[in-house]
């Protein structure tokens, strides 16, 4: 049921946008990354490796009148591989924002936000000889409701601001659920707060250089009011050719809820506490801009 909604959220505008074409902007970028790497008797040692990702990242956007809804998909998956180590999942991550708004002044919108982020693929922690299955689609999940305030001075910067934001943290496997900061056998974790959402569109140099970032803020009305939960997302994309592509993604979090295992050599696990968390992946390969 959960992924028949997650499909009609991002069919409906999609369906909508043949109804009312004029209304209605489009624009994305979608490609593949790809590295390998050989060593043949190589006197300095090295290991041979490849890495590869699929990426999309698109926005469908309604403006007519007063009323304006802004919609976007964003989607990576990558592997790595090693003779050590074998194929490892590097990129993974599946994000839907959709955001209804209503014009007060030239600038400024009354606003409703539905935010959705997981992974689609299971994810491990490595040791020397093993690996532990720690998530997998919809473990986590967060799915964020609000309503407040959308400053867009133009059509490439939104800024959003909501005093009344719901965050559920969503845990469909329970074994998972402490690691997440939900109860014990519970699948659900729901905080009240306040919330911020920037984001940046361009294209810059006759549309060859794609910038697109994402910043998301949200702190709970509790006992840890001030602790500030960070989502920030980026992507530059600059097209050498019209198909070759270089790309540069990278996300920085930190959530107050998820804690720090780490694991010594003798195999026992300590909890600490919360730790920003980055990645980012460079690559060149065939893309497509739309």
């Amino acid at each position: 049921m959960k992924k028949t909604l997650f499909f009609l959220a991002v069919l409906l505008p999609m369906s909508l946008c043949a109804q009312e074409e004029s209304a209605w902007t489009h624009e994305g970028l979608t490609g593949v990354n790809f590295s390998q790497t050989s060593f043949t008797n190589w006197s300095e040692g090295g290991e041979n490796s490849m890495a590869g990702n699929v990426y999309f990242n698109g926005s469908l956007n309604y403006k007519q009148g007063k009323t304006a809804w802004d919609n976007s998909l964003s989607a990576n998956y990558g592997l790595n591989y090693t003779e050590a180590t074998q194929w490892r999942k590097n990129i993974d991550n599946l994000n839907l924002s959709s955001k209804f708004g209503r014009q007060i002044t030239e600038h400024l919108y009354y606003a409703a936000l539905l935010d959705f982020k997981t992974q689609m693929g299971n994810g491990y922690a490595y040791g020397d000889d093993s690996r532990e299955l720690i998530s997998k689609f919809l473990t986590p999940g967060y799915l964020n409701l609000s309503v407040g305030i959308d400053y867009k001075p133009n059509d490439h910067i939104s800024v959003y601001y909501s005093p009344v934001a719901g965050k559920m943290t969503l845990v469909n496997d329970t074994t998972f659920s402490v690691r997440y900061g939900v109860d014990p056998g519970v699948k659900t974790r729901f905080e009240l707060g306040s919330s911020f959402k920037g984001s940046v569109n361009y294209s810059l140099l006759n549309d060859k250089l794609t910038l697109k970032s994402t910043l998301d803020l949200f702190t709970p009305y509790n006992e840890t009011f001030g602790n500030i939960d960070v989502n920030w997302d980026v992507l530059v994309g600059l097209n050498v050719t019209s198909l070759l592509t270089v790309t540069f993604q990278s996300t920085l979090k930190y959530d107050d809820d998820i804690k720090t295992y780490i694991t010594d050599a003798a195999g026992n696990t300590e909890i600490r506490g919360a730790r920003v968390q980055f990645k980012e992946i460079l690559g060149v390969g065939l893309s497509y801009k739309f």
